[in-house]
């Protein structure tokens, strides 16, 4: 037999008690990531910790009295564990369809936060209450239900540095003959292997409905604090928005129980590591930490990944075929409402001014008509003092409506810009 490094010394590292716990919410968040990037569900063959808290929170996918008993909690859809479902959207108004729907879903939450972070182009004009105006060309209709091809990152080939130390150590650990150690780094990369591979068989999938035949288009507003969102496109091109969904598919789905084994295995993983690890020799425990060591720092970084911007790429480049998107700084509601107007150049023009501002006062009121009175005609928006002098209103009535008019000019200036562009 070899002599076993540190073999004299009488000092022990007691590794087992933390080895199932720590590094245990970065190892679950890492986990997250196995649907979304290219063949990352091969790569997982490496002795990661946190092995009782990554069964305690998938366990809970499997759905009978056994596996229940076993890992209770709620009972939960994949897509909503994963994080691929569950977030609320702001309110979305169907401008020619007249649907409302008061709380949108995940998909219209990130499309939102994209509009949110995109730089706007500033129109010039008064400055009081600025408001950001997104209008998203939604040039392409997804299928019904299709599969987003993964993304493709580095990820891949980081992964072969805690799977090249784990199974290192494994092999340092065998030439020395420290068996406890082997065993165990054996066994967490078999149980990690294993759990990525089922984990990762479920099939990430797009809905979203087939509009009626004859649908009117589906363009219409997201209507956030600080933000309006302008979707212009085909009923099934914005419902992918508005109605559409990310989900999970397993073949052993209603029970899950293939994802419940593996919890078992890492449960069994977790005890053996309890009473084992102390056996070992002092060495076979620094490497048993060293390949835990490395397997976190990996996993801390795939869990340091925007899970929200790789689901916007997926939603935007590969669900949506990278719609056009242009945002606009506007200084006041009333400058964002004629800009909102002439982007969508609705059927029903006098509702969405309404919806949009309800003020309704004998100035807004003739403001409002005059607006209205343009966009009908197709005339520019560019007016002289004939437009707000007279009409019985007194000295302060005529300057407000001279400002709100002013408003309304930089709204339609800074539109023909837009139409400039694009």
């Amino acid at each position: 037999m070899r002599s076993i490094p540190l073999s004299g010394s009488k000092f022990s590292l007691d590794a087992s008690g933390v080895a199932g716990f720590f590094g245990g919410d970065e190892a679950v968040s890492a986990m997250a990531t196995v649907h979304v990037y290219q063949g990352r569900k091969w790569l997982g063959w490496y002795n990661s910790p946190g092995s009782y808290l990554i069964a305690k929170r998938y366990g809970q996918l499997a759905n009978s009295r056994f596996w229940d008993g076993l890992f209770p909690g709620v009972n939960t859809d994949p897509a909503t564990l994963f994080e691929l479902d569950g977030l609320k959207g702001p309110k979305f108004k169907g401008v020619e369809s007249g649907s409302i729907i008061p709380e949108t879903g995940h998909l219209a939450s990130l499309m939102a936060k994209e509009c949110q972070l995109k730089q706007g182009i500033d129109v010039p004009g008064r400055k009081t209450q600025p408001v950001g105006v997104t209008i998203v060309d939604l040039h392409y209709v997804p299928d019904a239900t299709m599969a987003p091809k993964q993304l493709k990152k580095y990820t891949s080939a980081l992964a072969f540095i805690p799977m090249s130390v784990s199974v290192g150590t494994c092999i340092a650990c065998a030439f020395f003959e420290d068996w406890y150690s082997f065993s165990m780094i054996l066994l967490g990369i078999i149980a990690s292997g294993i759990s990525c591979l089922v984990i990762g068989s479920g099939k990430f999938t797009f809905r979203h409905p087939i509009p009626s035949p004859g649908a009117p288009r589906g363009d219409g507003l997201l209507l956030t604090d600080n933000n309006i969102i302008v979707l212009l496109g085909q009923e099934g091109a914005v419902n992918s928005i508005t109605r559409g969904k990310f989900s999970l598919n397993f073949e052993s789905e209603p029970e899950y129980r293939n994802i419940g084994i593996c919890s078992l295995i890492l449960t069994a993983q977790f005890i053996a590591q309890l009473l084992l690890i102390p056996q070992a020799e002092l060495f076979g425990q620094i490497m048993f930490i060293t390949s835990l060591t490395v397997s976190w720092a990996y996993n801390s970084w795939l869990s340091s990944l925007d899970k929200g911007e790789i689901q916007r790429r997926l939603l935007l480049d590969v669900v949506l075929k990278r719609p056009l998107m242009t945002k606009y700084m506007l200084g006041t509601r009333t400058t964002m409402a004629v800009f909102v107007l002439l982007a969508l150049n609705p059927s029903d023009p006098v509702k969405i001014l309404d919806d949009i501002l309800p003020n309704d006062t004998k100035v807004w009121r003739k403001w409002k008509s005059i607006i209205l009175s343009r966009l009908r005609d197709g005339e520019k928006m560019h007016f002289q003092s004939a437009d707000w002098d007279g009409g019985g209103f007194d000295g302060s009535e005529t300057m407000l409506l001279k400002t709100l008019l002013g408003d309304a000019q930089a709204a339609y200036d800074g539109y023909a810009d837009h139409q400039k562009l694009h």
